[in-house]
């Protein structure tokens, strides 16, 4: 790894991250809103932000994005808030800049970077990263490489199932639209943790998510920042919040039995106060045996994460895939 030259791009709904990763040493990252007016002016907007970035040397380009991502077409298969669908990123981006392009899922990549401590050695050979914001997505490193499954689409965890109603009547029960009822998406994502805010503000008019239902909607963010204040009722709030993640933790230890797994995106900033609760709900529900060396923490790289995973992409890729990982040891 110590002669690698790449560039990582985070390129997300909102802003375009560039970064320049040479041997282990992390350049600052370029920031620029995106523009997502189309396909085309994305990829302009990249070739231009890397051309920026790039020295007399690159060996390659990593691509993070959100969406469903084909990784050895190099294709964006699906994409919520890119105009990205069905978009061969890989080759048109390998054709403007003339160096290898990979493109891969956004917490797929931030998964890889969780995998190496700050000085960019791997430390975990198998880790679940969970992210938790709108949505819950998820991506997998076993082996010291990054899992993708058979489709290139593996680590939807939030569509993985915590809670089912099989009381209907006889016979399987009926799947809704996604996410599913029951689902860790539809139970501990963001807008669930909105809906628990609400519910205890009502409930609980003299508590400080109370008082501030009175001049506006309260949100999740009110309920981890008042619980961190100290507010009993927020705390409570969170407490079953965090609870239902256990559940979703337990299944991706039950499956996997990681050494890490890693919580990012928004809820990682509830801390401890997630943790401890979705630690203890969790050890209930893993099977015995199971995850005895699994350490459950926040994501240690924060924003630079998916910059970083997305470089660190390109020198996992540039490297011989039957060889050790090639950044195991350290050079």
């Amino acid at each position: 790894m110590s002669g690698s030259e790449v560039i990582g791009v985070d390129l997300g709904g909102t802003k375009v991250a560039v970064a320049r990763l040479s041997g282990r040493r992390l350049s600052t990252s370029k920031i620029t809103p995106t523009d997502r007016s189309s396909a085309e002016a994305i990829i302009d907007q990249v070739t231009s932000a890397v051309q920026a970035m790039r020295d007399e040397q690159l060996d390659a380009v990593g691509i993070g994005v959100p969406s469903v991502v084909d990784f050895q077409a190099g294709r964006v298969i699906s994409s919520v808030n890119l105009p990205l669908a069905d978009v061969p990123l890989r080759d048109l981006l390998s054709d403007r800049l003339g160096v290898p392009v990979f493109v891969d899922n956004d917490a797929t990549v931030a998964a890889l970077a969780e995998a190496h401590d700050e000085n960019l050695k791997m430390v975990a050979r198998d880790l679940v990263m969970m992210t938790i914001g709108t949505g819950v997505g998820g991506g997998f490193v076993l082996g010291g490489r990054i899992y993708r499954g058979a489709t290139g689409g593996a680590g939807e965890i939030g569509h993985t199932l915590i809670a089912a109603d099989l009381t209907d009547g006889a016979g399987a029960p009926k799947p809704t639209r996604f996410p599913q009822e029951g689902s860790l998406e539809r139970e501990a994502a963001g807008h669930a943790l909105d809906a628990l805010a609400v519910h205890a503000a009502r409930k609980h008019p003299e508590s400080k998510l109370g008082r501030l239902a009175g001049s506006r909607t309260v949100t999740g963010v009110d309920a981890v920042d008042a619980a961190h204040e100290g507010d009993e009722v927020a705390q409570d709030t969170v407490k079953w919040w965090a609870q239902r993640m256990g559940i979703g933790i337990a299944n991706v230890i039950n499956i996997f039995d990681p050494e890490e797994v890693v919580i990012g995106g928004g809820a990682a900033r509830a801390g401890e106060l997630l943790l401890g609760p979705a630690r203890e709900v969790a050890g209930g529900f893993v099977v015995p045996g199971l995850g005895r060396r699994t350490e459950i923490r926040v994501a240690r790289h924060g924003v630079r994460a998916g910059v970083l995973g997305a470089a660190l992409l390109a020198v996992h890729e540039l490297a011989d895939r039957d060889a050790p990982a090639p950044t195991e040891v350290l050079s």
